[in-house]
């Protein structure tokens, strides 16, 4: 049973959401229908804790990533890949929407409370969680226009009354700031008035309405559903854009907050212990305000990882990658970074707002263009529209670049960058269709015409077998060298998620960082060389004998001088 004083914290925290809009009385009943789930779901048998630890890495997949025409459920056939060619590197999967979808391949759900006929079961996520943790998204921010919620609402039965988000001619809409370029509301006749539904993300996925406290008590229940089949991890999707008010910007409101806040309480209070993962694609302070005071996210992802090193490696400049090395805030036993380079959606470009320049941005673009490109665009002001993100897979934004025209070496580019997320102070995940150096998805771009699916092939079985077993295919030698390097971070305590991280500046092609086990006992000192030249480099005596982990020993010249070769990754360890 919650004691008096956490049933406090629950109170305290639902009074901080909905001090104008619910009287004690109405706070009291919701406190209440949260402390009855909460001891509900406490008589169950108490799960082991989690263990966070240099062994802990994600690979993001669809439940349909790998498919087998003949197969009933889709699943399954990731189920056997994963079993023979994945779980000696990841222990955590994260599946992306896996509930039946109207569009966005997922992100527009109809029901939160079944799983998509094609893929599966609740069974086979819960066979997935007996050896492994299962990361699942809450998408919470909006549901389908075809869902079982909306056809509800417009019915005013539950579930569904007053789920959706209505707002009238006077609603100051100015100050709003978008992540689309579509049309924001839609004008409907409803219950006998004209008013217009909140739509952040697209036509078919439209806001919920937070200021219900209903549809918060609606989630706290997805969650525990989740849970109880095996689920631990949750990607809070969108969460930024939950809560609205007049003439406001409509994000990073205190309300989201405090939601976010009060759903660590309840998971804190939970005999299973969970991770709450916030997706918030924003520029780097707003992303971290997300960790709160140790109360909110235990990860958040870092977003700017991403389009920076992708940066670095096309201009072959470390720059601006060690400016933000150096100012990132060291994480805290409790909570990390969640680190990638690639994910279902685009590489998001709001990350880099306030890091690079606008003339350099939009060299940035031009490059990115050239290498095939399309781009989202994320609406400004009146008609005024901005880049969003760019919809290309990691394997084409670093095939070729300016100096590196013809592609020579679009393999060493991609490994290296994947070398350092691997190594970067957080816990790495890595796209399912990264392992493999998956090219844009052209085709499927053609017949949708959605740029995001141009990053989300999905694999017949048989065949991405067949290429990973012929050492000679390019899908096989992405595959090997990744796995490689997740491999031997498994082993390095240095490698812990939280273990000290500082930034070493060595020169503008050069970016090197340090990582130290908490213990203190090893120490890895990370070298990338950015460039398509070889690199001279300095090490003092006693760094002589320390071991490459990555290839043979260092060879050293005059003063103490070494070669580092193109591209190349030195993880340099004292023991």
């Amino acid at each position: 049973m919650l004691s008096q004083i956490d049933q406090k914290k629950i109170k305290l925290n639902l009074s901080n959401i909905y001090n104008f809009s619910n009287s004690k009385s109405k706070i009291n009943d919701f406190s209440k229908e949260i402390f009855k789930i909460i001891n509900k779901f406490n008589k169950k048998k108490i799960k082991k804790k989690k263990i966070i630890s240099e062994k802990t890495s994600i690979v993001i997949c669809y439940g349909d990533s790998v498919f087998n025409s003949n197969e009933k459920y889709l699943i399954k056939s990731f189920k056997r890949f994963y079993q023979k060619k994945l779980k000696n590197y990841f222990n955590t999967i994260h599946f992306l929407p896996f509930y039946p979808s109207s569009s966005d391949s997922g992100f527009a759900v109809k029901d939160h409370y079944k799983i998509d006929k094609r893929i599966g079961n609740w069974t086979d996520i819960s066979n997935f969680a007996k050896k492994n943790d299962v990361m699942a998204d809450i998408v919470i921010n909006h549901s389908s226009a075809r869902g079982l919620w909306f056809k509800n609402f417009l019915k005013e039965k539950k579930p569904g009354k007053n789920y959706f988000l209505r707002v009238n001619s006077k609603f100051n809409t100015s100050r709003v700031i978008r992540p689309r370029d579509h049309k924001l509301l839609k004008k409907i006749n409803i219950f006998k008035k004209s008013e217009f539904l909140w739509r952040t993300f697209s036509p078919d996925q439209l806001d919920l309405n937070f200021k219900n406290p209903s549809v918060l008590l609606r989630f706290i229940k997805i969650m525990i559903n989740l849970i109880n089949h095996g689920v631990t991890i949750f990607r809070l999707d969108a969460i930024a854009y939950l809560w609205k008010e007049s003439g406001t910007k409509c994000i990073n409101l205190k309300q989201t907050h405090e939601i976010i806040k009060l759903f660590r309480l309840i998971s804190n209070f939970l005999n299973v212990q969970t991770i709450l993962v916030t997706e918030t694609n924003l520029p780097e302070k707003e992303n971290l305000s997300y960790f709160g005071n140790k109360d909110e996210a235990n990860w958040i992802y870092n977003f700017s990882l991403s389009p920076l090193l992708i940066h670095a490696f096309l201009f072959e400049k470390s720059t601006y990658l060690n400016k933000w090395s150096k100012n990132l805030p060291s994480t805290k036993i409790g909570n990390n970074y969640l680190n990638f380079i690639a994910s279902h959606d685009g590489i998001g470009m709001r990350p880099l707002e306030g890091i690079i320049n606008k003339k350099t941005i939009n060299i940035f673009f031009k490059r990115l263009k050239k290498n095939g490109s399309k781009f989202s665009y994320r609406k400004i002001t009146g008609k005024s529209k901005k880049v969003y993100e760019a919809n290309i897979t990691v394997f084409d934004a670093l095939k070729k670049s300016d100096t590196d025209e013809i592609g020579k070496f679009y393999f060493e580019r991609y490994i290296s960058a994947h070398s350092i997320m691997i190594a970067f102070e957080g816990v790495p995940a890595i796209y399912f269709n990264s392992l493999f150096g998956t090219s844009n998805d052209e085709a499927k771009y053609i017949i949708t015409g959605n740029n995001r699916d141009i990053n989300r092939y999905r694999w017949n079985e048989k065949n991405i077998i067949n290429l990973v077993k012929n050492k000679k295919t390019k899908q096989s030698i992405f595959y090997k060298n990744i796995t490689n390097l997740l491999d031997i971070r498994r082993k390095q305590k240095a490698f812990h998620p939280n273990a000290l991280r500082s930034n070493i500046n060595i020169n503008s092609k050069i970016f090197c960082f340090k990582r130290v086990s908490i213990d203190g006992k090893q120490t890895v000192i990370c070298i990338n060389n950015l460039s398509s030249k070889a690199q001279n480099m300095k090490l003092k005596k006693k760094y002589h004998k320390w071991k490459n982990l990555i290839g043979p020993r260092l060879k050293f010249g005059k003063n103490n001088f070494f070669s580092i070769t193109p591209f190349q990754t030195i993880w340099l360890s004292n023991i």
